[in-house]
This record gives structure tokens, sequence and C-alpha cells, in this order.
């Protein structure tokens, strides 16, 4: 299923601060992460109460098509040094699981995507929540691919809505190929040829970086979005509103986060900069409330590029959101410290 393009990560990668090596309480990330190997056939699905899994997707093709500025294939690695020193604010009952890197050397993009779709489907299926760390927005359609595949083994007709956090709404055409700009217009032709429902909400849009026609386009595919300037000025259960009018009407919802969302003072290393994104601290409001919907299967973060980043800011920034997932997820299941 998987061929030389998937590796394992190597352990060195989890590496940290030590206050003690018994002591659950006093423990990080990185001396409670397991690896794992998605190509073994004995793999048992995991019957815990909360388990995740790690999958980074070290590919910035897809930016380098869209003409943006390539660096994001090595973000998986810069944001796992992030998550090494976490602390663990959850039971011994949540596990955190690393399932390896899917690269694209050697390889399309299109293929690339396929392998991490299968991955995705892998982890899924294994019972536990898959985290992706990108590499470029390109992510996405990998990343759809892989849930679509696996609900449709219990589903005739999954209904997915897509919550992406984003300055761009990434629905070019792409008569040339896919790239990192293109994955959610992509998404709604595989909608549309299996007659699925195309539920797609884009926050944080900036109206500077997307063409008229993007929003046009936007409308016709009946995909909604909520404008960066919005966020600033609206009433905050206003948004809340607009979210849950999304929600309520899906049964499964991915959240996908650009990392070019946010301002370029939180967020400088990014394939795209954005001097007028959004606050972290808004986004995850948002972000946790979507959670708190248990509707969300799967999530990823994407454009962390270290090649253009200060101090690991970003990557940080990255690591601190993916800490909120699986808090607010394990709270939930009232399996947080």
């Amino acid at each position: 299923m998987f061929e030389i393009n998937y590796k394992t990560t190597d352990e060195i990668v989890w590496q940290g601060r030590t206050d003690d090596d018994k002591n659950f309480d006093a423990f990080r990330w990185h001396q409670w992460v397991e690896n794992m190997d998605l190509r073994k056939e004995d793999l048992k699905p995991y019957t815990g109460k909360l388990g995740f899994a790690f999958i980074g997707f070290c590919c910035d093709q897809g930016v380098e098509r869209n003409r943006g500025r390539v660096g994001a294939a090595k973000g998986p690695r810069s944001i796992r040094k992030e998550l090494s020193n976490l602390p663990c604010c959850f039971t011994q009952e949540v596990k955190l699981f690393d399932a390896g890197n899917i690269f694209c050397e050697n390889a399309t993009l299109e293929k690339s995507q396929e392998l991490l779709s299968k991955a995705v489907e892998k982890i899924l299926s294994l019972n536990l929540f898959p985290i992706v760390l990108g590499g470029g927005h390109e992510t996405a359609f990998g990343h759809y691919n892989g849930i679509l595949s696996n609900l449709k083994k219990i589903e005739d007709k999954p209904n997915i809505g897509i919550i992406n956090f984003d300055a761009h709404l990434d629905i070019r055409p792409y008569p040339n190929g896919g790239s990192s700009g293109t994955m959610f217009r992509q998404i709604a032709d595989i909608c549309k040829e299996k007659d699925l429902k195309y539920s797609y909400l884009c926050i944080g849009a900036q109206k500077h970086s997307n063409t008229v026609d993007l929003f046009k386009t936007a409308d016709r595919l009946g995909a909604s979005y909520i404008l960066a300037k919005d966020i600033l000025s609206t009433d905050y259960w206003n948004l809340l509103e607009e979210i849950d009018d999304f929600i309520k009407f899906r049964d499964h919802i991915y959240i996908t986060i650009c990392s070019d969302v946010f301002s370029s003072a939180f967020a400088p290393g990014v394939s795209a900069t954005q001097s007028l994104g959004l606050d972290p601290e808004k986004v995850l409001k948002f972000l946790k409330y979507i959670l708190r919907s248990n509707k969300v299967v799967s999530f990823d973060i994407a454009e962390v590029s270290p090649r253009f980043d200060q101090d690991n800011t970003t990557s940080n920034l990255a690591a601190v959101l993916i800490y909120s997932v699986i808090q607010t997820l394990s709270q939930m299941k009232h399996l947080a410290i």
C-alpha cells in the first residue's frame, strides 16, 4: 500500500526537556509519543478512549505550481520539534502516535496526495484522530480524499463539511493540474461527480488576496466565507451563529488551517504573508467552538515554512493550535487534567 515515499519518523525528532521519567504529571509530549508504521499489516484498531496520530506531508510542489515561496516541505519536522516540549495535560488514557511522513521526492504531486489519502484512511480505520502536518496547503486535497474514502465504507453519501481558516479561498481553476490554490475547487468537482453535497466554509478570507472572480466562483459553487475584516468588526456571537448554521446541516467536519490566515506578526514563516491577518486568539475561540460540536473527524495545519520563520514563531503557533485541538477533545471526554 505504501511505497518508498513513506517513512516512519526518526526518533531523534522527538526530543526535549525531561523533568521526570516516571511521574506522568511531569511528562512532555516527546516522552509520550509512540512511533507507528502504517505499512505493518498487523495493526489493530485502537480500543482506548482517545487516540491521535500525526502524519507529516513533506511536500510543497503545490506551492511551487502556485508560484508561492517554497519551504513548507520542512514544516512537519519543525512543528514536531515545537510539539516535543508541550506538557501532557491529559490522562494516560489519551494516546499520541506518530504515523510518519509522506515525501514528494521522485513523485508527482498527484501521487503524493494519493499516498496521503491512503495514510489518512488507514489512520481513521485504526480508530485514531488524524492530525496532518503540512506541507503546502495542497495537503487538503489528499486529506479530504482520505476522509471521504473512509466514510464511504460505512455511508453511501457522506455529508462532510470543510471549515478552512485561510486568507485565500483556494478555488482556482486547474487546467494544468492542481496546486496549493485549487484544492477546494477540485473537491467541488469530486462532489459533483459523486453526487455529494459540497459544503465549504472559509474563515478569514481577505478581499485583497482573492479576485472578484474567485468570490463569484464561491457563490456559484454554494461555498460560504467569513471575511477577515468582518471578524474584526462584527459581534462575536453573530459569527458563531454563522458557523452554527454551517455545522448543523453537516454530519462530519474536517478542519484545515492555512497558516497565512494569521497576521505576519504571529506567523512570519508562511508561503504568503498577511500583514493584516487574524489574531490567533480569535481563531482559537472559533476552533474550540467548532471542535465542541462533536462532529470534527480530522484536522490539519499547512504552509508552515521554516525557511522564512523567525525564532520558530510560526512552528510554535502551529504547535499551540494542535495542543488546543487535543486538549479540547480530551476535555470533551473528561480526559484532560
